[in-house]
């Protein structure tokens, strides 16, 4: 996953990730408006009017080999509901983060999260081989912090005073991870979710 190599679409039954392009702009900014997500001061999700900086930024840090964004489509509407991205690869150590997840209010807590989780760690564990995945969020970002837990990752720890934010807040992350040796029953727990009638 370096030298600006492109990682092509992943497909599941509720929603297909698309490699984060100048060409999503628009659709993020409807999204993103469903819920006024910015809103959130405990979570980092671009206005609107930030979208297209937000978007350029993601790309060249996928240019830099060290991450691979992505917009969330969701297949029974066709529309773009979100955005996600695998990050923070570090090849020689097999490890990286899945975070910059935000969706619209519409699609949040529906099996979208779900499967989009499900792919992207397939692709982390089964393709680059990583023996860890990370997740990271804001001690006070209770929902994110649940819906981590709901996907089978372990809580590690809490670094304190980690951030200061551009409020002036400073953020307590709460880090979770999945462990390569945790992945087959990770596995089989999210693809079983999605088989019930409310996977979430």
């Amino acid at each position: 996953m370096g030298n600006g190599e492109q990682l092509g679409y992943l497909k599941g039954e509720h929603v297909v990730l698309e490699p984060l392009s100048l060409s999503h702009i628009t659709a993020l900014s409807v999204a993103v408006a469903d819920g006024q997500l910015w809103q959130l001061w405990f979570a980092n999700v671009p206005k609107p009017s930030e979208m297209k900086t937000y978007v350029i930024s993601a790309i060249a840090d996928r240019t830099h080999g060290v991450s691979f964004p992505f917009a969330v489509r969701d297949r029974a509407s066709g529309r773009i509901v979100g955005c996600t991205r695998i990050c923070h690869w570090e090849s020689e150590h097999r490890h990286l983060e899945i975070g910059y997840t935000w969706y619209a209010k519409r699609a949040q807590r529906t099996a979208i999260n779900t499967e989009t989780k499900l792919l992207l760690l397939t692709f982390a564990f089964e393709t680059l081989e990583a023996i860890a995945v990370e997740f990271r969020t804001h001690w006070h970002n209770h929902a994110s912090r649940q819906a981590i837990a709901r996907l089978g990752a372990k809580q590690d720890g809490i670094l304190r005073n980690h951030r200061i934010l551009p409020d002036g807040s400073i953020r307590d992350t709460v880090v979770f991870s999945i462990l390569d040796s945790e992945w087959p029953a990770v596995k089989a727990n999210l693809a079983f979710r999605l088989q019930l009638p409310q996977a979430d």
